[in-house]
């Protein structure tokens, strides 16, 4: 299964980033192979509106079948949703140890936005 963990750096050591639509960047893991792939998400940092739309876009192009991210606004959720992407929160701690509590059935899936849009 391919998965996308929000990010604040390259590595799976890097800390989970609270904010989906505004992430630093999205670690793409195939929890099967391990195989992992940084992806950039610096076009919606300082977008005006729209960055969680954006963001769950990209995301479901990449095949990705969960996100596991800190928290989720409304319109991100519709987004990731409406492509069939699972999203599982993870509010603190490293990429790397989001993925193992993913892999061993500690994170449940949320079935709804956690978060007001344009929170800081």
């Amino acid at each position: 299964m391919k998965i996308a963990v929000t990010s604040s750096g390259e590595t799976l050591t890097a800390t989970v980033d609270l904010r989906f639509g505004r992430a630093k960047k999205f670690i793409i893991i195939d929890t099967e192979t391990n195989e992992t792939q940084v992806v950039d998400n610096s076009q919606n940092l300082n977008a005006v509106q729209g960055a969680g739309i954006q963001a769950g876009q990209n995301v479901s192009r990449l095949g990705v079948e969960a996100v596991i991210t800190g928290h989720c606004g409304p319109k991100a959720f519709r987004a990731l949703q409406a492509a069939g992407v699972k999203i599982f929160l993870a509010p603190e701690g490293t990429v790397g140890e989001a993925v193992e509590k993913f892999k061993a059935g500690e994170l449940t899936e949320t079935g709804k936005a956690d978060v007001e849009g344009h929170w800081v």
